[in-house]
């Protein structure tokens, strides 16, 4: 029987992506709550995933040094991200006085790129920890910590309006 899990998860990954990246594409109110809501929500996979990943590696192994601060540096690049993206997102206010937001196309690109990078980043982690899914589980935890981060700088910005 074929094992057929890393595509299931694949097509989890992109199914997330591709909902998060259509949301931030639509003019939408600048929330206080919501906004934070779908990276805690992702935060709680991305917790679940790096402790699966861990546990992948360490079945075998101790992880190494260079496989952590790989990890670490993975999750720095996704708040990078998430800080580049929150300066492309145009902020508003509507007719009735309410800020609006809406991603751009540099945002669109900007979320393209930060998948690259992780996918990059992922197979590093990977490769250096010898064994197990470190870097791939670590998948949730990067876009909860960009998304995060760019949530909370727009939020931000529209509070400066």
């Amino acid at each position: 029987m074929q094992n057929t899990g890393g595509g299931v998860s694949l097509v989890i990954a992109v199914v997330v992506v591709g909902l998060v990246v259509r949301r931030q594409l639509r003019t939408r109110p600048v929330s206080r709550v919501g906004s934070l809501a779908a990276p805690v929500a992702i935060g709680v996979f991305g917790v679940i995933g790096i402790a699966f990943g861990i546990a992948s590696v360490v079945k075998y192994h101790p992880l190494t040094m260079l496989t952590m601060a790989l990890l670490v540096a993975s999750l720095a690049v996704a708040a990078s991200f998430g800080v580049a993206r929150a300066r492309t997102v145009e902020i508003w206010r509507g007719p009735r006085s309410e800020v609006l937001r809406k991603g751009t196309a540099a945002a669109t690109g900007l979320w393209l790129a930060s998948c690259g990078v992780h996918i990059g980043l992922a197979l590093w982690i990977d490769h250096a920890a010898g064994t197990g899914l470190l870097g791939s589980a670590s998948l949730y935890a990067y876009l909860a910590i960009g998304l995060g981060t760019q949530n909370l700088l727009v939020r931000r910005r529209a509070a400066a309006l």
